[in-house]
Order: C-alpha cells, then structure tokens, then sequence
C-alpha cells in the first residue's frame, strides 16, 4: 500500500516538473527576453523565433502586436502592415501583462502602415472591412480620417488635394469627429502651409504631440505617407522651445555618449531624407537641405508596381557625422548601403 502511495506522488511530481520544463513561454517573457537584446534586429530576429512556438492564441496575437509596433518605429512599414494583420485576425482576448488592443484597432494600425508605403489601394481594402461599421465612435473617427489621408495619398497634383481637403475641414465641425481634430488640423496646416491651423493646433490643443510638431520640439518625420502628399504651401515649423537656458547649453555642452548603434552607422554611404510621388516635391526639400549646407540630391527609383519614387539622399563624410548634422538640423534620416 505504501509502495503504491509512494509511485502515485513520484508520478503526480513528475508530471508538475515535466509540465514545468515545457510549459510554453508568454507574450510577456519573450518581450522581456527581447528587451535584453544587444540591438533592435537581435531583438526582431529572437521575436520571429519565438513567434512559431507559441500555441496560444491571445500569446501569439500579443507578439504580432509587439513585432508590429518595434518594425513601424523603424519605419519597416510594409513588415509591421502584415504582422498587425496577422493579429487581427486572430479572434483572441489580450495577453496577461500586455497593452490592450481590439482587432478594429489593429485593422487601422494596417491601414496607417499601408499609407506610409504608398499602397493606399491596401489601405482602401482594409477600410472598406467590417471595420467601417463599428460601433465604436472613435473608431470610426479613424476610419473616416484615413480615408481622407488615403485620397490624398492618390492625389497627383494641388487640384486633387481640394475634395479630401474640403471633407477634413467640414470634420472638424462635427462633435463626433473631435478625438481626431488635432491629427486633422495638423493634416490641413502640413498640406496647405495655412498659419490658422497651426495657431488653432496650438491654442486649442496646446499639450498636444500635433502642438509640439507645429512649434518645433517635435520633428514631424519624413515618413512616406507625408512626402507623398503635393502640398498647396509650406508649412513652416517653429525653432522649438527649450524649458531653460541651462537645458540649452547642457545640450551643447554635454553630448550622450555614442550609443553602439549610431557608432555602427558609420558603415553606410548615404542618408534617406524622403521619398516621394512627385519630383518637385522632392526637389523642393533638396533645395531646401542645399541652402542649409547639405549636398543633397535626388535619385528615382522604378517599383514593381510601374510606380517611380524620387528619392532624397544625402552622402556620408569621412568625418562619419552627416547623421547628426541632419537631425541637430530638425530633419529625421535613414541609412542606405
């Protein structure tokens, strides 16, 4: 009898052991393993690993979601599009000790992310889903704000911006719009350079990120979907604002160390500043560069789709310090081989 009690809790302790060493990782320990990472690739290169193993739905869907979010920082549009996809169409609640997220908002991080390539026939395809008749309000906010964004993604010319154009300022009269009048009067004030926007942005939504873009403490990035867009005049961003003098000089005088990353992009030959539909939009921002002492110019590149993009580039210096002139200068960049 003894021996019998003795082989059931051996087996029943087996089992807790057996069940401890497989027992199958979860969304948030893969984000904390991929935190420890030496770079952001080890780190989206340990994710996609990770990823296949996981069994459980609201796990896999969090992943996707954090993948999602880590490759659209990096402006890696068109990978984060597919991995925010992905989770939405997984029907999963979310993972314990991760951010919440419905599936209607994740159809719209697609949509956002399929702008900033170009692909506003995705963005479209993705808008016109079950999405467009949600009952949330803020939801459909968005979808109504997208929608515009992607009709001024297709336009071509000044005179295609004037419908999208005339729908975003009738938005900001409806109450039911009003989560999104600031991205919306941003939009207005970027495309058609009108100082009444920019003023309204900061007066009425003064602590807002769209309220720090216009005054300058925040760089709008040269993110595809901005640069595709002909505008009608410039807007013009402020200086910034510094909180004190000290803070301006211990700027100056008291640079971060190198991080590994930025010691790493002595590598490449050239600075991605924009990429657009529209040659004079893109030859309006080298000029610009040119009169603050950049040696910029632009290339055109063919895509698949028979589309032509004109980019806007400027090359590396032995000194390895490009970088750092273009963002002290207010403009964002990317690295090209």
């Amino acid at each position: 009898m003894k021996k019998t009690i003795f082989c059931a809790l051996v087996l029943i302790i087996s089992s807790f052991f057996s069940a401890s060493l497989f027992a199958e990782s979860k969304a948030k320990d893969i984000v904390k393993e991929a935190s420890h990472k030496s770079s952001v690739n080890d780190s989206i290169a340990y994710i996609k690993t990770e990823l296949p193993k996981l069994t459980v739905l609201s796990e896999k869907r969090a992943v996707y979601i954090f993948l999602a979010g880590i490759q659209e920082q990096l402006s890696l549009y068109e990978d984060a599009q597919k991995n925010y996809v992905a989770a939405a169409a997984i029907s999963a609640g979310d993972a314990e000790g991760m951010p919440k997220k419905t599936n209607e908002q994740l159809v719209l991080d697609a949509v956002r992310c399929a702008l900033c390539t170009g692909d506003s026939a995705t963005a479209d395809s993705y808008l016109n889903s079950a999405v467009r008749n949600s009952k949330n309000a803020e939801i459909l906010s968005y979808v109504k704000l997208y929608t515009q964004w992607s009709a001024l993604c297709r336009a071509d010319s000044v005179q295609d911006l004037q419908e999208p154009l005339e729908l975003l300022k009738a938005y900001l009269k409806i109450d039911s719009m009003k989560s999104v009048h600031p991205v919306i009067l941003l939009t207005l004030w970027y495309v058609s350079g009108e100082d009444s926007y920019s003023d309204k942005i900061i007066k009425d939504f003064p602590l807002s990120t769209e309220a720090a873009i216009v005054k300058g403490d925040v760089q709008l990035l040269p993110t595809p979907f901005w640069f595709f867009v002909p505008k009608s005049g410039i807007a013009e961003q402020g200086s910034g604002t510094l909180s004190s003098t000290e803070e301006a000089s211990s700027a100056v005088t008291s640079p971060a160390k190198e991080s590994p990353a930025a010691e790493s992009q002595s590598k490449f030959s050239k600075w991605q500043l924009g990429l657009f539909k529209t040659e004079s939009n893109a030859k309006l921002l080298a000029d610009e560069l040119k009169s603050k002492g950049f040696s910029a110019y632009v290339t055109s590149e063919k895509r698949a789709s028979g589309t032509t993009y004109y980019i806007v580039l400027v090359d590396e210096v032995k000194s390895g310090n490009v970088a750092d002139s273009l963002r002290s200068a207010g403009y964002d960049c990317y690295p090209v081989d």
